[in-house]
């Protein structure tokens, strides 16, 4: 008989003559043209992002209209409001067990749980248990956050993926904007009116879980890739794209490296890197700090800034707000990061600097210029996602952004905390005397440290 050494060799060569031609004969994946299994992750994403702006932004319609008819203090009133940004600070908790159990079970059930968080609110008006309720949301909302954004970038081909995660702002302020007019235009119901309003968040999640289920989303081929199952990763590209395409080749070594061993969130405060984490944690929390405080808050502080036509004014402030967004993504890569950055806090600190100072403006005048800080402001949110990856390097990014985005939930809450209680004891312009000077003081951090990390203006 043959020698079996022999034969193992013969079977190994064999083995990687069909391993070569493989890579040869199929296409990698990530330089497909858009398909159809593309469109369907892209839409489930974006309705998720529709979804989560609009739950977060729904708890300040319902908390002013709550005040009307019932006995809320401004403790209780910021706490609730800030219950679903608590929420999210849980996104690196959901980002690890996306790591452990995959994207696509999170994302088939989250929206249905966020569904049932939302109408609970109709049978309870206990302050305790809504803020629990919230915290819930939070965390659901996180899922669409991490594993969402993920699951897009895993299978849109190479150049579509960082440009569509780039629009995804423009579809959560839809739904932010959405809340807002929903809040504002749901009367009728006396003290239950703003239980009904909680409510109403349950409607745009229930349409996103409804056409996940619907339309299935598919696993995630790199997340497969990771976990060593390169036969079913290769085996769900074909069923959704076809039998031509493949894994990218890194994927398809057959010597496989030795996996890299968990960074320690101590390295990101290390000498080498404690400059960016600073950097990357202030300029997105005193952001979101000035951000949900104020438009979470938008009909409180109206009212307290006496402009008249409460409704209306909220509607052409949240109508600046998606033309910064749409202003922001045209101009963000017609300009370097650093510049972009600097330049936001400071003509958006200004702007509601000076009406925090001068509280006594025309009125018109007064809505004029918090537009223009709503347009200035939201613009910078583009910046949200691309420059916190951009601060670290592969192997520290992971745990860089998702530090970066619990720091900004803690700004973002508090804001949200605050703002209500800022407005009770100071007035309009206590309230936006305090979110300049954070924005002012974040002026300043980047001045000082923001490293710029745009390609083309690095060669310069």
């Amino acid at each position: 008989g043959l020698d079996p050494t022999l034969m193992e060799k013969k079977e190994k060569i064999i083995q990687e003559k069909k391993h070569e031609k493989f890579i040869k004969t199929k296409k990698n994946y990530k330089r497909a043209p858009l398909m159809s299994v593309h469109l369907r992750v892209m839409m489930a994403v974006i309705l998720g992002q529709i979804a989560c702006g609009y739950s977060l932004g729904i708890s300040g319609t319902a908390l002013s209209n709550a005040a009307k008819y019932i006995n809320i203090s401004d403790f209780w009133t910021g706490l609730i409001g800030a219950g679903a940004l608590i929420g999210l600070a849980g996104s690196l908790l959901v980002g690890r067990l996306s790591d452990k159990i995959g994207r696509r079970k999170l994302l088939m059930w989250n929206m249905y749980i966020l569904a049932a968080f939302s109408l609970l609110h109709l049978i309870t008006a206990n302050f305790s248990l809504t803020f629990i309720l919230r915290i819930g949301i939070g965390l659901m909302i996180a899922v669409d956050y991490t594993v969402g954004n993920a699951l897009l970038t895993e299978w849109l081909p190479k150049g579509e993926d960082s440009k569509r995660q780039s629009h995804l702002l423009i579809y959560w302020t839809i739904g932010f904007i959405l809340s807002y007019l929903a809040g504002s235009f749901i009367t009728g119901f006396d003290s239950y009116t703003w239980q009904i309003i909680l409510a109403t968040s349950a409607v745009p999640a229930l349409v996103t879980a409804i056409f996940r289920s619907l339309f299935p989303l598919p696993a995630s081929p790199g997340w497969l890739a990771s976990k060593g199952k390169i036969k079913t990763a290769n085996k769900v590209i074909r069923k959704h794209m076809g039998r031509k395409w493949r894994l990218p080749a890194r994927f398809m070594k057959r010597n496989k490296k030795k996996t890299p061993r968990n960074i320690s969130w101590a390295i990101l405060f290390s000498k080498q890197y404690l400059r960016r984490t600073l950097v990357g944690g202030i300029f997105y929390a005193c952001q979101a700090f000035s951000f949900f405080g104020i438009s979470i808050f938008l009909p409180i502080l109206l009212q307290s800034m006496n402009i008249t036509s409460g409704n209306i004014s909220g509607i052409i402030y949240n109508g600046g707000m998606f033309i910064g967004v749409l202003i922001g993504t045209w101009i963000f890569n017609k300009v370097s990061r650093r510049f972009y950055l600097i330049s936001n806090f400071l003509i958006s600190g200004l702007l509601i600097g000076i009406l925090a100072i001068v509280p006594n403006l025309n009125s018109i005048l007064k809505l004029g210029i918090f537009t223009l800080f709503a347009i200035i402001l939201s613009a910078g949110l583009i910046l949200d996602y691309p420059y916190p990856t951009e601060l670290f390097d592969l192997k520290v990014r992971a745990t860089g952004v998702g530090t970066c985005i619990t720091i900004s939930r803690i700004g973002a809450a508090a804001g949200t905390f605050l703002l209500p209680v800022l407005t009770n004891v100071g007035g309009a312009s206590l309230a936006m005397l305090v979110c300049a000077i954070v924005l002012l003081f974040a002026f300043i951090v980047c001045l000082i440290w923001a490293p710029e990390t745009s390609p083309q203006f690095m060669k310069k």
